[in-house]
């Protein structure tokens, strides 16, 4: 097979072809490991492991800087692409390490944001593909969703505080804890940031708590009642799988219904 730009943007978006899927799978499980490490590096460790940890955190961050140049290099419109939401997202999953390396003070914060790059991957056929029904995939993208802000939120509020707040908040579970409690507003007081930048994350962890959730479950709700009168018909045109129950023809192509 001759490697063309076109080859490359097509393998690194698709989800379907068996190579397509082994590249976007790999990039999935890299970027799960890669948060994995984060965590694993607010506990105790010996050199030995935090070195390997380390090293591996270093050779999955050099893997995305190649991606992202590659996306960049095959991308059809290369302006539109960099700015782009996906881009940004793969952007600030390796900024932190190259701008780490002229020591920018909390440019580091940004590696949590390494879980959104998941978002490009929500598909129920692709990360969902055991969920059959349309109302459980939407309830899955949402549980997602959920837990990759509260994750993002977990890791700046311990990158924050811990330095200075070590005996509070200890490890990443404690961060998880107060994430948690805080934006569902049930605010138990017995953990509390004391920095600045601590504060003003916990005031937008409230407003999202407020504004997201409600949101959310209110989306989960009109789907669900939108969906209560369809039933699963594949359209052999563009793979709609749900429609009326008396739809003739795809409301989206307008194929036949067998």
């Amino acid at each position: 097979m001759v490697i063309t730009r076109e080859n490359i943007d097509f393998y690194l978006r698709d989800l379907q072809t068996p190579l397509g899927k082994i590249i976007n799978i790999s990039i999935v499980v890299l970027v799960m490991l890669s948060s994995g490490i984060f965590v694993v590096q607010t506990y105790p460790t010996s050199e030995s492991i935090s070195f390997v940890l380390n090293v591996a955190d270093i050779l999955i961050i050099n893997i995305f800087a190649v991606e992202y140049l590659l996306r960049l290099w095959s991308a059809e419109n290369r302006i539109q692409y960099i700015f782009s939401f996906y881009s940004i997202i793969d952007l600030i999953a390796i900024l932190p390490f190259f701008m780490g390396i002229i020591d920018i003070s909390y440019i580091r914060l940004l590696r949590w944001f390494r879980i959104l790059r998941l978002i490009r991957y929500i598909d129920r056929k692709f990360l969902f593909g055991h969920i059959t029904t349309e109302d459980g995939a939407i309830f899955t993208r949402i549980l997602f969703i959920l837990f990759a802000i509260i994750f993002v939120y977990s890791g700046l509020i311990y990158q924050v505080e811990h330095p200075v707040n070590p005996q509070v908040f200890t490890t990443f579970v404690d961060a998880i804890y107060f994430s948690i409690v805080t934006m569902t507003t049930v605010g138990f007081g017995d953990v509390t940031p004391v920095s600045q930048i601590g504060r003003l994350l916990t005031v937008l962890m409230i407003l999202t708590g407020i504004a997201l959730i409600p949101w959310q479950v209110g989306d989960l709700i009109k789907r669900i009642v939108k969906t209560a009168n369809e039933v699963e018909t594949i359209c052999p045109g563009c793979g709609l799988d749900f429609h009326d129950e008396d739809a003739k023809f795809c409301k989206t192509c307008g194929t036949k219904l067998s």
